[in-house]
């Protein structure tokens, strides 16, 4: 019998799941087992990710379902459904938040004498201290805005704090004015107060007590506290321009005055000021939202670097392992000669990539060095390394994606630099954007050119690759080295290689390749032979590759997928899904690695990949997927993939109705994937500092993980939920 894979039914909402996501990061700020001020910080990141999601997928969705665009996403919503339907779950997470915020956290840190405190909280020394604060330092930044038949509605900034006013003049209350205060970026959200350690107020809070003075001759009935979050999506009409670069610095100055696609209001504000902003914002009633508490929960991730003394309600610190061969003292090049080298970030330090890029600069016999850049950090070590290889007289070829979106800014900065210290600039292609991480280093040996290769999951940022999960390979293979310089010939040039002898490349490649992978597994299935598949991704959401994985679970294919945030796909469909599990994580550290691994008749193979299962990634962006060949590495990977598979103290279970819950343990040492291989690297870095230095690319198999008391029992326990 043939299924229809593509029925809506089968298919969960792309922007719903996204929201379910951030439900199970705010599970880790609601989790009691986590340290109180790391749970903070987990509040403060799912308003940055919420904020991010408005700016660009709800803005998205506004713009078709203004123009009334009819075609349905997978799930059978139009724009104008899913607009609605976000914007009736994202006001539920809210409540969800606060809760979260009022009832737990600031309880708790309390306990701990930690406290932000109202102004009428305060001591009679703590109240002359705001006071002089507000009168010397903050009164004369701020600028009260008038608004009346001469005076129009200012505009307001995307993401800014405000305060707005209902004013009459003294002894005239039918004299009804508006104003609004932008409460200053400037200055620290949070001001520490004298007479604690840790007391805090609330920088809306000191302006709001003293706002008055600002408005003299008048009393101000009310003050409330709003922020606006806007289209903040880059549109950029490449094919009408010459100068990406040029074009790019434009939209960034146009974009912060996009429409405005949700507004934040203090609870308690009167409606006729709520209905005076509504109408002057242009904004739906269904995008405001009523705050029970402080405006803008990312002050929190600030407030936490504030307070002093707790230590231990961080998580403890950790040193990632260095790379035995890839160090300041060694040869990189003679270590990746000899054998390929796997690196799994953060847990192995990320000082082995820029190492491989800081040796290659200053070498006699590296003749060029070709990179691309998605997203690099303020201070790039990478970058200086290579402004120092091109006056070196190097040819350094770098493609930096300036429209990385919201790295727009930084990367333009960052083209700019480069072009003045000697490299050759690509700033991407007409249409895509080139999210690959690829780097080809060429060097001239006594028997003749070796091509040294860097390829990886993750961006050329030595910041983020402290908290985010990623895989590297640094190899000399021949025809990956044939294939990378193909690429940068198609990055810089016009080229249009017939093949590719072991990478694949999107658009398009990677597509068809996994899809040839998954139509392998299912002959092999129907033929009886060893057929699974096992991957791991960001987000799962492109509906053709969804609609063949339901067929290789239909033929009997075993699918196992690792989704940390989006997923389209349902589980547990009677006929169609029935061998497809879904697990999530989400922990210290974000997991960000990709991986795709299929059975191949009892002769695994693994891949790692820079692309997410999305249609973007696999249609409108420049990615790379590469094979790990080398055995020993293969094996490491799977270790690592089972290790993820295994954990049962951060994966969520996606079940048949849609929901993630957490494994039952019962039965079951606890077993957290990110605390083993922190464990790993511990005991590499005493390796290396007690005996000779460890082969940190032999397999890695943490034991306990796969004795038959650890596996996981099938049922899940709801009543973890």
């Amino acid at each position: 019998m043939t299924l229809d894979y593509t029925k809506p039914k089968y298919y969960t909402n792309r922007e719903l799941s996204w929201l379910d996501f951030n439900d199970r990061v705010l599970e880790e700020a609601r989790d009691k087992a986590n340290p109180l001020l790391e749970r903070v910080r987990f509040l403060g990141i799912t308003q940055s990710n919420v904020d991010e999601f408005f700016m660009v997928r709800v803005a998205s969705l506004s713009k078709l379902a203004a123009v009334n665009y009819p075609k349905p996403d997978a799930s059978g919503m139009t724009a104008e459904d899913q607009l609605l339907a976000v914007n009736a779950k994202a006001h539920d997470q809210v409540v969800k938040q606060y809760s979260t915020l009022n009832r737990m956290l600031i309880p708790a840190l309390a306990a701990e004498d930690i406290h932000i405190l109202t102004p009428a909280e305060l001591t009679s020394q703590q109240t002359r201290f705001i006071e002089k604060y507000f009168n010397d330092e903050i009164s004369p930044a701020l600028t009260p805005m008038a608004v009346d038949s001469s005076r129009p509605f200012p505009f307001i900034g995307n993401n800014t704090l405000n305060i707005a006013m209902r004013l009459f003049k003294d002894g005239d209350k039918k004299d009804k004015r508006f104003a609004t205060v932008q409460v200053p970026e400037i200055f620290p959200r949070t001001v520490r107060l004298p007479g604690g350690d840790n007391d805090f107020i609330l920088l809306e809070d000191i302006i709001k007590t003293f706002i008055g003075n600002l408005f003299i001759g008048y009393q101000v009935k009310e003050a409330a506290n709003y922020r606006v979050i806007r289209d903040m999506d880059l549109d950029v009409a490449e094919e009408d321009t010459s100068d990406l670069l040029k074009e790019v610095e434009q939209q960034l100055k146009k974009r912060e005055h996009g429409g405005a696609v949700r507004m934040e209001v203090e609870a308690g504000i009167s409606q006729s000021l709520q209905n005076r902003l509504a109408t002057s914002i242009k904004i739906a009633d269904y995008a405001v939202y009523e705050i029970g508490g402080p405006i803008d929960l990312t002050f929190l991730s600030k407030l936490t670097k504030q307070i002093s003394g707790h230590d231990d309600e961080s998580y403890a610190k950790f040193t990632a392992a260095r790379t035995p061969g890839l160090q300041h003292d060694d040869d990189v090049f003679k270590t990746i000669r000899q054998h390929d080298v796997l690196v799994h970030h953060p847990f192995d330090d990320f000082a082995a990539v820029t190492e491989l890029i800081r040796q290659a600069a200053c070498d006699d016999g590296v003749l060029a060095i070709k990179m691309t850049l998605y997203r690099v950090s303020a201070n790039s070590p990478i970058i200086k390394y290579l402004g120092s290889a091109a006056q070196n007289g190097k040819q350094v070829t770098v493609l930096v994606e300036v429209k990385a979106r919201f790295d727009e800014e930084n990367n333009v900065h960052w083209a700019q630099q480069l072009e003045k210290m000697g490299c050759h600039v690509i700033y991407g292609l007409i249409g895509l954007k080139t999210h690959c991480k690829l780097t080809l280093i060429v060097r001239r040996e006594p028997d003749g050119i070796r091509r040294y290769m860097h390829m990886g999951t993750g961006n050329y940022n030595d910041v983020t690759a402290h908290f985010y999960t990623d895989l590297g390979l640094m190899t000399t293979n021949t025809d990956m080295g044939i294939d990378a310089s193909n690429i940068f010939n198609m990055l810089s040039g016009y080229s249009e290689p017939p093949y590719f002898h072991q990478l694949h490349m999107s658009p398009d490649g990677i597509r068809n390749f996994i899809t040839a992978k998954i139509n392998q597994e299912i002959d092999n299935a129907k033929a009886g032979q060893p057929a699974w598949i096992e991957m791991k991704m960001n987000s799962l959401s492109d509906s053709a590759m969804i609609a063949k994985l339901y067929e290789a679970s239909h033929a009997g294919v075993k699918v196992k997928l690792i989704v940390r945030g989006i997923c389209c796909l349902n589980v547990g469909i009677p006929e169609l899904s029935e061998n497809i599990e879904v697990h999530s994580i989400v922990g210290r550290f974000l997991e960000h690695s990709r991986i795709y691994a299929f059975a191949n008749a009892g002769d695994p193979q693994l891949y790692l990949s820079s692309a997410d299962l999305m249609t973007r990634n696999l249609n409108r962006r420049v990615e790379l997927l590469f094979p790990i060949l080398n055995d020993s590495l293969r094996q490491r990977a799977f270790d690592i993939f089972a290790t993820l598979w295994h954990d049962n103290v951060k994966t969520r279970v996606l079940m048949a109705d849609r929901t993630f819950t957490r494994v039952d343990r019962r039965g079951l040492e606890p077993l957290d994937a990110q605390e083993t291989f922190m464990d790993l690297a511990a005991a590499q870095i005493k390796a290396n500092a007690t005996h000779a230095p460890k082969d940190s690319n032999a397999p890695r198999q943490f034991k306990p993980m796969l004795s038959p008391k650890n596996q996981p029992k099938s049922p899940i326990d709801r009543s973890l939920e």
